[in-house]
């Protein structure tokens, strides 16, 4: 073997271990957005393994002169980019890339560091043009000797976004749009939020119809929900990015503009999970939930796939259509579903509603009081539930009775129940509720002398018939 060759094969080697060991990750201080870690190798975007001799002097250069020069330049670049000295590094970078572009992918990956930093630091706009233009052109010469278009694409997308957004708005979005495309649910969250701002600024130009932009958003969310649950070392940054999209998607998702998106979806696939509960959770997010649509998703949602959540949600929509004994239903299979541990404030609200129904609604007064007594057995330190059942008594205080005398009984018992109520409280709101309450039902009391023309006198004790059924204490108003 030619003993010059063999020489340069070493150096070549030396320098590929040099490299390597630059590899290790993160260069540490580094504050890019669009920073990249540097990873292994690879050719056309083929991953690398040992590096075979008869390719040395192709990947350092094309002759043995220009690998001695591409190695001295590598290792000088290399030295000191390791040692965040950018300034030197430069020069070397350049003169490596000029020689051997097929040396090393951490050339472009460096070189985008090394030229993001110039042109911060540039103060002259067609200079500092100049270098955005060779940004780009760097990601293009990536991609041609190392593949990964798709990834690729982000990175220069992302940049582009940084130092051109005004001026370029629709490359940009091209350029994100093919990189998201390329990359499915791989796609970086950085990529997901520049599409969406391009997006979101070609709409308000006029250039796009809302509902490509909620599709665009729709994408978005499928692969970040996808990266939340398969990564979640970086599942932070997926929901950060996230909301970004959702703020700018917000002007966009009007009742009618997701209607519009989601109805023919739901035809189309009805009993898709997975569907029902994006349509759902959009249009309760969009304050939607009037919408035919989102009752009806949300009821096949239940049938499916039954959740004291869904449950719930139907008890609110039937008695919003005033469908009453239907809301009742729902709210008893979302008690029975709830966990009185994890669940009590659901559980209490569950009851609570359900009881308000039957005895407003349904005059259904014994199971009402039933349903308000369990609210209070969940939640002791609220009186509202006592409220329920006081309310009931005096309203059918009337009807309880045929004279005088036992048409006022039932406010006695109304009263108890205040008393409990104002006990049990300590919210001043439901407090002075309370004794306003209070003070208006002991003017229905009996006077004393109907109290003792019926053979009663006060502090006697005395039984409530009808449906109340309750021992109560005789007063007088």
């Amino acid at each position: 073997m030619n003993i010059r060759v063999l020489l340069n094969f070493f150096a070549i080697l030396n320098i590929v271990v040099l490299l390597s060991c630059s590899t290790t990750g993160k260069v540490s201080g580094t504050t890019d957005v669009n920073e990249e870690v540097e990873g292994s190798e690879s050719v056309n975007g083929q991953q690398s393994g040992v590096v075979q001799q008869d390719s040395e002097i192709g990947r350092y250069g094309e002759t043995p002169e220009d690998s001695v020069i591409c190695i001295r330049n590598l290792s000088l670049y290399s030295e000191y980019y390791r040692q965040n000295n950018y300034e030197l590094a430069y020069p070397f970078w350049q003169k490596a890339l000029q020689i051997c572009p097929r040396a090393s992918q951490n050339l472009y990956i460096h070189g985008a560091r090394l030229l993001r930093l110039k042109i911060n630091a540039e103060t002259d706009k067609e200079a500092q043009d100049a270098l955005v233009d060779s940004l780009m052109w760097l990601f293009d010469a990536r991609i041609e000797h190392f593949g990964r278009e798709g990834f690729v694409l982000g990175r220069k997308a992302v940049d582009l976004y940084t130092f051109r957004s005004d001026e370029e708005t629709r490359r940009i979005y091209k350029l994100s749009s093919k990189s998201i495309e390329s990359e499915g649910n791989d796609s970086r969250a950085d990529v997901l939020v520049v599409n969406m701002q391009t997006a979101v600024r070609l709409a308000q130009a006029g250039m796009k119809e809302d509902i490509e932009i909620f599709n665009i958003f729709d994408r978005a969310r499928g692969i970040v929900d996808h990266n939340v649950k398969h990564d979640p070392q970086r599942a932070n940054v997926y929901e950060r990015s996230m909301s970004q999209i959702e703020s700018l998607f917000r002007p966009f998702s009007s009742c009618d503009n997701l209607v519009e998106a989601y109805a023919p979806r739901f035809e189309d696939n009805p009993n898709d999970t997975e569907l029902l509960e994006e349509i759902t959770t959009m249009l309760d997010e969009s304050d939607c939930t009037e919408e035919e649509l989102f009752f009806l998703a949300t009821k096949k949602l239940h049938k499916i796939q039954p959740t004291a959540e869904s449950a719930f949600l139907m008890g609110r929509l039937e008695s919003n259509n005033e469908n009453y004994r239907a809301a009742v239903e729902y709210f008893k299979q979302a008690t029975e579903l709830y966990n009185e541990e994890k669940d009590k404030d659901q559980l209490y609200r569950s009851y609570m509603l359900k009881a308000d129904i039957q005895s407003r609604q349904l005059n259904q007064f014994v199971s009402a009081r039933e349903n308000a007594l369990k609210a209070a057995e969940i939640m002791p330190d609220d009186g509202r539930p006592y409220m329920v059942i006081a309310e009931m008594y005096a309203r059918t205080a009337k009807d309880c009775g045929d004279n005088d005398f036992t048409e006022r009984v039932a406010y006695w018992a109304a009263v108890d129940m205040l008393v409990k109520a104002r006990n049990a409280s300590d919210d001043t709101d439901i407090i002075e509720r309370v004794e306003d309450l209070i003070s208006s039902y002991r003017r229905h009391f009996p006077d004393r002398e109907t109290i003792f023309f019926h053979g009663y006198e006060e502090g006697d004790r005395y039984r409530v018939e009808c449906w109340i059924n309750q021992t109560t204490t005789v007063r007088a108003r």
